[in-house]
C-alpha cells in the first residue's frame, strides 16, 4: 500500500524534496514519439513555464529542474513562513489565479456588504488556502493535471498522462541537497541531449547561466491562470546560492553560485556506467567557458526579479504605447 504524502512529507525534518514524475508507459509524449514521428518538443516548455508561475504563487521555492522527453525532475524547498505575512487580499488573488472564487468570495471582491456570518465563513476560506499555498500536494496537481488536460486537449484523446502519482524523497542534508540538484541539471548531459550544462534545454541550471524566462509566453503556455490576478505577481527567482551561514536565517542554499557551476561541471566530467553521455574533457571549465565575472553574476542573481520583472513591463507598456 502507498503511504500517504502527509506522512512522507515533514516539515520539520527537512524543508527540501526532490520530486519526480514521468509519462505513461514511459512513452516521450513530451520529446518524439520513435512509433508516429511525431513531436511534442513543445510540451517541455508548458511544464518549465509552469513551475516557474506555479512557484511565483505558492510559498514553494525552486532550487533546480530539468524537463525531459519523458518525465521530469524539480528539486523543491518548502517555505511557508512567508504565507503568514501574506495579507487576506494577497492570499485570495493568489488562488484566484488558479481557480474561480466561490460565491462568498466574488461577493467581497465586488466590495459588497457582507455579514458577520459570511465574513467568518470566507476567513475559514482563506486560512484553508493560505496553508494549500505552501503544500507540495496542491503545487503538483496544479501542475501534472493541467499539463495532462493540455495534451489531451492537443491530441483530442483521453486517458492517464502521467504514470501514477509523483515521487517524492526527502533532502536531510546539504549533501543530499547539492547531490539532488547536480543529478538534476545533468539529467540532459547523461541522456546525451546536450554537451555542457549550458547547452541543455528546460533546465534550471541554463536558466541561472542566462535567464530566458518569458512571461508572455508562459502566459499563453498556461491558458487557465487568471492573467489579471497573475500580472501583480513578479515572477519568483530561482532559489539563491547564499554561499556562508548569515545570522538571522538562512532563507537561501547553504553553497556558492560559482562553486556550484564547478561542482556540476566536475561531476558532469564523470562517466557513468549506467548513463550514455558526459561533458567532453577537452572542454575548457565552465567558469572559463562561460568568462563569469564573480561581481556581475552575484549583482544578476540578486537584482534578478527587478531586471526581468521590470524589462518585461517595459516591453509590454511600450508595445501598448505604440
Amino acid at each position: 500500500m502507498t503511504t500517504p504524502r502527509a506522512q512522507q512529507i515533514s516539515i520539520s525534518d527537512t524543508p527540501y524534496y526532490h520530486i519526480m514524475s514521468r509519462c505513461v508507459r514511459r512513452t516521450f509524449l513530451c520529446g518524439t514519439d520513435d512509433r508516429t514521428g511525431q513531436c511534442f518538443e513543445h510540451r517541455r516548455q508548458w511544464i518549465e513555464d509552469r513551475i516557474r508561475l506555479l512557484a511565483t504563487l505558492f510559498s514553494i521555492d525552486i532550487c533546480s529542474y530539468a524537463v525531459m522527453s519523458n518525465h521530469y525532475h524539480i528539486v523543491v524547498k518548502i517555505d511557508p513562513e512567508p504565507t503568514k505575512r501574506w495579507s487576506f487580499d494577497d492570499v485570495i488573488q493568489r488562488w484566484l489565479c488558479l481557480h474561480k472564487g466561490p460565491f462568498l468570495v466574488q461577493k467581497y471582491q465586488k466590495g459588497e456588504l457582507m455579514e458577520k456570518a459570511e465574513m467568518k465563513v470566507l476567513s475559514e476560506i482563506v486560512d484553508d488556502w493560505r496553508l494549500r499555498l505552501a503544500s507540495i500536494s496542491e503545487f503538483m496537481q496544479q501542475l501534472n493535471q493541467v499539463i495532462a488536460r493540455q495534451a489531451n486537449t492537443e491530441e483530442s484523446c483521453t486517458g492517464r498522462f502521467w504514470e501514477g502519482r509523483y515521487k517524492s524523497q526527502p533532502l536531510l542534508t546539504e549533501e543530499a541537497l547539492l547531490t539532488a540538484m547536480a543529478y538534476v541539471d545533468l539529467n540532459p548531459i547523461r541522456a546525451q541531449m546536450a554537451k555542457t550544462p549550458e547547452g541543455s534545454k528546460h533546465t534550471s541550471i541554463k536558466e541561472r547561466i542566462k535567464p530566458t524566462f518569458n512571461r508572455e509566453r508562459a502566459l499563453v503556455n498556461n491558458p487557465d491562470l487568471n492573467p489579471y490576478y497573475l500580472q501583480r505577481f513578479p515572477i519568483k527567482a530561482l532559489a539563491v546560492f547564499e554561499g556562508n551561514i548569515k545570522q538571522g536565517g538562512q532563507d537561501g542554499i547553504l553553497f556558492g553560485h560559482n562553486d556550484y557551476l564547478t561542482l556540476v561541471d566536475t561531476t558532469g566530467r564523470i562517466q557513468r556506467q549506467d548513463k550514455r553521455g558526459a561533458i567532453p574533457n577537452t572542454i575548457l571549465p565552465i567558469l572559463q567557458r562561460l568568462a563569469i565575472d564573480p561581481d556581475e553574476w552575484l549583482e544578476n542573481t540578486e537584482k534578478f526579479e527587478a531586471i526581468f520583472y521590470s524589462r518585461f513591463y517595459y516591453q509590454r507598456n511600450e508595445r501598448n504605447i505604440a
